[in-house]
């Protein structure tokens, strides 16, 4: 299959929105990986279904929000890689507690806006560093909240460009995921909050914020919580059982775990994708060794090996 030809011909309708052999470390917090073979950036809704309608099904699609959760490999995605544009990034409320926010929304916008409307439970989203897509998909939490709980509804358009709205009773959320299907794409959640006093509201914001301040590292090319904490078989987080096993210490190459918390891995600078797989998976050895535990990736793993 001809994929530069694809674009080419692609690239006739969308012009200036479609790249061919695009550079990945531009798009994820790691600033690693190799290139893709598409990339693809709608500005409308009329551009990403056109688009699903015309890419080949064969290849492989992943829609990448700021690139927060997901470390590419060095070998880059054999398909395309979409990034919602300016469509996307809409919010607006729909009455006094419900807000209506397009899939590219950054979850701290959202939470903002929750802020300055006076509508309260998404204070949390002020600590998560992704967009609205990826927390509906991954349902996104911290300090004991998910984002299920808030969900109404969402939009979404499948891989033959049909769209269509699901309600929140109709998914099931799980700890750190959901039972939608990885072909659909997002396009947008309804959000249902309590109204409440704003004061009261800025007050846990900033206390959330202060928690995440103290425990988590900023200003480092990470790419959040690399594991999952176990469900069911320990009262330990992951970052404890990392502690356990002694990996703080560990480093393949520049990928190395944060001091501040545990369950960070870093690009000190010059790490490749394959340096830091290779320290999940060896810190993750290490950790089934010494507890038993076998630990859940929360980070994503996509693209190929070189």
């Amino acid at each position: 299959m001809n994929i530069s030809k694809i674009v080419q011909d692609l690239s006739k309708k969308l012009p200036g929105k479609i790249h061919y052999e695009y550079d990945t470390s531009l798009l994820n917090w790691f600033k690693l990986g190799g290139p893709t073979k598409v990339f693809f950036k709608p500005d409308t809704l009329e551009e990403l279904i056109f688009f699903l309608k015309k890419f080949p099904n064969s290849l492989p699609i992943k829609v990448l929000g700021v690139g927060s959760n997901t470390l590419i490999r060095d070998g880059g995605y054999d398909g395309a890689i979409i990034k919602l544009g300016k469509y996307f990034s809409h919010l607006s409320k729909l009455d006094d507690n419900t807000i209506v926010s397009g899939s590219a929304v950054l979850d701290k916008q959202l939470s903002n806006f929750a802020l300055e409307n006076s509508i309260a439970g998404l204070e949390f989203l002020s600590c998560i560093p992704g967009s609205i897509g990826g927390a509906i998909k991954m349902n996104s939490g911290c300090y004991e909240y998910d984002i299920s709980k808030y969900i109404v509804s969402i939009q979404v358009v499948d891989c033959n460009g049909i769209v269509r709205t699901i309600k929140s009773e109709k998914i099931n959320f799980f700890y750190r995921g959901s039972d939608l299907s990885d072909d659909l794409i997002f396009l947008s959640g309804t959000f249902k909050g309590k109204k409440q006093d704003g004061k009261k509201i800025k007050e846990r914001m900033e206390k959330l914020l202060a928690l995440k301040k103290k425990s988590q590292p900023t200003g480092v090319k990470t790419c959040g919580s690399t594991f999952k904490n176990p469900t069911n078989q320990t009262q330990k987080k992951a970052w404890e059982l990392i502690k356990e096993a002694q990996c703080e210490n560990i480093k393949i190459g520049d990928a190395t775990i944060s001091e501040k918390h545990s369950n960070f891995f870093v690009n000190q600078g010059l790490a490749t994708s394959n340096d830091m797989e290779n320290l999940i998976s060896l810190v993750r050895e290490k950790v089934l060794n010494t507890t038993g535990i076998k630990l859940e990736l929360e980070l994503q793993i996509i693209g190929e090996k070189k």
